[in-house]
């Protein structure tokens, strides 16, 4: 396993040292803080993640996509580098945007809680117009809760723990307050998460993150290895489980009801993936009223309308799950037997994307990808001859496959 004991350098952080003096905690916050071992030298630092527009769940993304290296993509390029969904908004989630423009002038707060209440509705856990009560928070994107967790639970004391590879969002900002981040690699073979591993990297975690289908794999995590972990965690860990790709999987088994049963969970969605609303921003966390009162302290600002009445008609609108990940896995499982009948490595996933083996440094592969005008997702450092592909539409994996022609082995 890797261990991170200092800060992860991120370039391009919102984070002055002068801001300390310019931004300011609230009175829970900062007692919130105190009690779990933060000095009061190091408001400034943290405030400086929860200002900015509320920086936080966006500084990460773009860090990430730098590491991609994407400046200023040809519009006839193939972009399959981030995870997006090419479909975007389904007609429904369209028309709601398009009718709540013309309020824009308003906070409408009230969104927010008709999409906590849809929700909670199709999950089966309680919802109450009451913040002490609720079971469900939403929020601008999945990032935003998962910063917010980290800020709430990890310290020098208690760590995050993670999957390598895994998403590296919320390891950099547990770097990056001073937590150790502990990552334990997946199970070889099955790539999936290695939770005993895991349960034992940290006496005192804060957080155990788990992303289930994995980012980068797209592999599954067993329900029945999940369970172990929270049964097995140390007292007073928190298991965060990203169930980001979920929706897009026939095997993943959604964790929602541990937390409805009040279990030290917390589930992540969001509807930047297969809803196809990753520019406007709309996710939620389904945990026990405390653990979202946790998490709320470090909450900041009002939810983009647009993105709360797209997301809650997504909700609403008939049989789109069924049939995004029916279009998304033909076109998956066609690649993969592309690559099979090129003799090209890959872990069989269950998500919108994959991780192939190019035999050459993955920056190489990329770069002469690029120059086809095909523009596949980052390299994972401990992986560094395997790159993520995001799957896109049939159109766009055929031109993915003629530049693969091409510039493997090439």
């Amino acid at each position: 396993m890797r261990i991170t004991d200092e800060p992860i350098p991120i370039k391009c952080l919102l984070y002055d040292p002068g801001m300390g003096t310019n931004v300011s905690l609230n009175r829970r916050q900062r007692s919130d803080l105190v009690i779990r071992g933060f000095s009061r030298r190091e408001f400034g630092r943290i405030a400086s993640l929860l200002t900015a527009g509320a920086a936080l769940p966006f500084y990460n993304e773009h860090a990430l996509a730098q590491l991609s290296k994407v400046r200023n993509i040809p519009p006839d390029a193939v972009k399959i580098n981030a995870n997006e969904n090419p479909m975007g908004p389904c007609p429904e989630a369209a028309d709601a945007i398009y009718n709540v423009v013309k309020k824009g002038g308003r906070y409408m707060y009230e969104t927010a809680d008709e999409l906590a209440e849809a929700l909670a509705a199709m999950e089966g856990v309680r919802f109450s117009f009451e913040p002490a009560d609720r079971y469900v928070e939403v929020f601008a994107g999945s990032s935003a809760p998962l910063h917010q967790a980290v800020l709430a639970f990890c310290s020098k004391e208690r760590a995050f723990v993670k999957a390598d590879p895994g998403y590296e969002a919320g390891e950099r900002a547990a770097s990056f307050i001073g937590a150790k981040a502990v990552s334990v690699p997946l199970t070889k073979g099955t790539w999936n998460h290695d939770v005993k591993a895991m349960g034992a990297a940290a006496a005192n975690a804060g957080l155990f993150y788990i992303c289930n289908p994995n980012n980068p794999t797209g592999t599954v995590t067993s329900r029945a290895d999940i369970e172990w972990l929270v049964a097995n965690k140390p007292a007073g860990s928190i298991v965060m489980i990203d169930e980001a790709y979920i929706h897009f999987s026939k095997n993943a088994v959604s964790c929602v009801d541990l937390a409805a049963n009040d279990k030290d969970v917390i589930i992540l969605r969001t509807f930047s993936k297969l809803y196809g609303m990753a520019g406007l921003r709309a996710g939620a966390a389904i945990a026990r009223p405390d653990l979202l009162d946790k998490i709320r302290v470090y909450s900041a600002g009002a939810m983009p309308i647009t993105a709360m009445v797209g997301a809650t008609a997504s909700l609403r609108a008939k049989n789109i799950v069924a049939e995004r990940r029916e279009i998304m896995s033909d076109n998956r499982e066609d690649t993969f037997d592309f690559l099979t009948s090129k003799n090209i490595e890959f872990i069989p996933s269950e998500s919108n994307c994959f991780m192939m083996n190019v035999k050459d440094t993955g920056q190489n592969f990329y770069n002469k990808m690029t120059m086809e005008k095909v523009y596949i997702g980052r390299v994972w450092p401990g992986w560094p001859t395997w790159v993520r592909v995001t799957v896109g539409t049939r159109e766009e994996m055929a031109k993915f496959k003629q530049a693969c022609v091409k510039c493997y082995n090439a």
